[in-house]
């Protein structure tokens, strides 16, 4: 089994991250996927930017939440960065996804829900997802539970995954009760035991963030389904020698 490569917020050891310069860079590595984060601003306008706060990933400060669309825009997203990027912002799912539609890669979509419960940010997802025909190649994952049980409300059918940094006992079993198709762990959390369960449980399993070629590795030999990694190019180089590795 191939297991996926997703860059995770873009190649965001190349380029800030959640920004286009980033999926473009990853766009063209050779990665399966791309791995975005989604809040909602004041206007309930979803857009890509990992953290509640704006103030780590720009030259702004305060929450996402009391910015409209329009303010939070203006914000420098990518000096932080480097200088060459200064004239990175903050986009919106419309934007992005209207780029994304025609690239042949998969797509994984957290709600960042754990810290606020967006309103509606589940509907507001989806409908952009199923305008742009894109709901039967994206996976829509969050660490917050209920959030993957309202998006299985909405449309049972569609990908989830349930993201966690946290043991608990028969976790894949836990996650699909919720109404998770799939299961997103920590690195550090990976072992034969959850693998197996996984297995037994038809769940794709899926490993984040996975920048060291040793834990690459062991994610390949361990039959991951997939890794979401900060240097997909570098991913997919390790992956081919891998392969023939075990071609030998």
């Amino acid at each position: 089994m191939k297991t996926m490569i997703y860059a995770h917020r873009g190649a965001s050891k190349l380029a800030p991250e959640n920004t286009m310069p980033a999926y473009q860079i990853a766009s063209e590595s050779g990665a399966d996927g791309l791995e975005i984060d989604v809040q909602l601003t004041k206007d309930s306008i979803p857009v890509l930017i990992h953290d509640e706060n704006v103030r780590r990933t720009t030259n702004g400060t305060g929450f996402v939440q009391d910015y409209t669309y329009d303010e939070i825009k203006q914000l420098d997203a990518g000096s932080w960065f480097s200088s060459k990027f200064s004239d990175c912002s903050i986009i919106t799912l419309d934007y992005f996804l209207r780029w994304f539609k025609d690239l042949p890669l998969l797509l994984n979509v957290e709600l960042k829900t754990n810290v606020i419960e967006y309103k509606r940010i589940e509907r507001i997802v989806y409908d952009s997802l199923k305008h742009y025909q894109l709901l039967d190649r994206t996976v829509i994952s969050s660490f917050n539970i209920t959030s993957i049980k309202k998006m299985k409300i909405i449309n049972p059918s569609v990908s989830t995954a349930f993201l966690t940094s946290t043991k608990r006992r028969h976790l894949p079993g836990y996650a699909h009760s919720h109404g998770a198709s799939s299961l997103h762990i920590k690195y550090r959390m990976l072992d034969k035991k959850i693998v197996k369960q996984c297995h037994k449980n038809h769940m794709p399993l899926r490993i984040y963030t996975v920048n060291r070629p040793s834990w690459m590795e062991k994610c390949f030999k361990m039959g991951c389904d997939a890794i979401f990694t900060d240097v997909p190019h570098e991913a997919v180089e390790y992956r081919e020698l891998y392969k023939k590795k075990q071609e030998k």
